[in-house]
C-alpha cells in the first residue's frame, strides 16, 4: 500500500511539473518577473477612479518617467508590510524620475468607501497619489491575483517588472535603479 501512495505521489508531482501548474499554483505566494523589453507590452491605461493626493493622472501622460503601481488595500497585513519601501523610493527617487500609483483594490466592503481609504492614507502618511480601484478594472486589466503586487514601467510606458507579495525590496530597488538609468 505503501509504494502505491508513493507511486501516486510522484504520478502527481510530474504531472503539475510537466503541465506547468506548479508556477500557476506558488505564483500568489510571492514571485519576481523581468519582462524583456523587446517582449513588453504598452502598460493597460489606468481605469476611472476617484484620486486621493493627486488630481487625476493617465499613464499616458506620464510617459518619460519610470512608474511603479503597487496594487494594495488597507486591511491587508502584506501591504502594510511593504508600505515603508513603497514610501522610501517615493522618496528618494520621486525627484530622479519615478512616479508612485497606489491602485486600491478593496478586499472588504468598509475598504470600498472613499472616506475610510482617505482617513487610512493620510494616516498612514502616504503622499503618492492613490487611485480606487473598486470595481477592479484595472486590477483586471493588469491579471493581479494577490495584495500587494508591484509593477514597474519603463519610460515608454511599457511593463518590465512585477513582484506578487512581499519581499524582493533589494531587487525591486534595482530594477527601479536601471529603468531609470536607461534613457
Amino acid at each position: 500500500m505503501l509504494v502505491g501512495i508513493v507511486v501516486a505521489i510522484v504520478t502527481v508531482a510530474a504531472a503539475v511539473y510537466a503541465t506547468g501548474l506548479s508556477g500557476l499554483l506558488l505564483s500568489p505566494f510571492g514571485s519576481s518577473a523581468e519582462y524583456k523589453s523587446s517582449e513588453s507590452s504598452t502598460a493597460p491605461e489606468l481605469a476611472a477612479g476617484d484620486w486621493i493626493n493627486s488630481e487625476p493622472l493617465s499613464l499616458k501622460g506620464l510617459r518619460g518617467r519610470v512608474v511603479l503601481i503597487e496594487f494594495w488595500t488597507f486591511g491587508c497585513y502584506n501591504c502594510r508590510n511593504t508600505l515603508p519601501y513603497v514610501q522610501s523610493w517615493h522618496e528618494r527617487f520621486g525627484e530622479k524620475g519615478l512616479a508612485v500609483i497606489g491602485v486600491h483594490s478593496p478586499e472588504f466592503d468598509e475598504e470600498r468607501i472613499a472616506d475610510n481609504l482617505r482617513r487610512e492614507v493620510a494616516s498612514l502618511g502616504i503622499r503618492y497619489p492613490v487611485l480606487t480601484d473598486n470595481d477592479y478594472r484595472t486590477w483586471n486589466a493588469y491579471g493581479v491575483e494577490a495584495w500587494p503586487t508591484i509593477f514597474l514601467l519603463d519610460r515608454q510606458g511599457r511593463i518590465r517588472w512585477k513582484h506578487v507579495g512581499e519581499g524582493a525590496y533589494d531587487e525591486t530597488e534595482r530594477q527601479i535603479q536601471k529603468l531609470l538609468a536607461e534613457e
